[in-house]
């Protein structure tokens, strides 16, 4: 697998997250967990290209996304759908969800993506913050934190990339 400078990516930065689901992965091969993600943004800040994220401080994902520098966002074709949804139900915390797709877990610099992946963005952490739920629109706030914590935003500068 090749990674590739940004400067070569080519995508509709605004179907990635908004019409296909990604897969989240943090930790190395040996000892990583992943889930799966329908919000995410993409943009630039402070000179940087970016990924932001936001996973719940309830999942098993976020402290690998603490303890770790890097993580990974990959998109997949529409017949991995399944696979997708048993990965964003399922917790890593019971045993090994991978097991349960037809994914294929695979080593990239500084992280995880799986073989069947149309496109890996590998982050670096450059930024998190805990949203604060006095912040949040009244609305926002009953749909989605009437009984969890708020999401933990995380930015990472995208340092390469891979396509199948």
């Amino acid at each position: 697998m090749i990674v590739k400078n940004i400067d070569e990516l080519n995508a509709n930065v605004f179907e990635l997250f908004n019409k296909d689901w990604a897969l989240l992965a943090a930790g190395s091969i040996g000892n990583y967990n992943v889930m799966t993600i329908g919000w995410g943004q993409l943009g630039t800040l402070w000179n940087k290209n970016v990924v932001t994220v936001f996973v719940k401080p309830v999942r098993y994902t976020h402290g690998f996304m603490d303890e770790n520098d890097h993580f990974t966002v990959g998109f997949y074709p529409k017949e991995y759908r399944r696979d997708l949804m048993i990965l964003g139900s399922k917790s890593g915390r019971d045993g090994d969800k991978v097991a349960l797709t037809r994914l294929t877990p695979q080593a990239v610099e500084h992280g995880v993506t799986f073989a069947q992946a149309e496109l890996t963005l590998i982050c670096k952490k450059i930024y998190r913050h805990d949203m604060e739920l006095a912040n949040i629109p009244a609305d926002a706030a009953k749909a989605y934190y009437a009984e969890e914590a708020p999401h933990t935003i995380y930015i990472g500068e995208v340092v390469g990339f891979v396509e199948s």
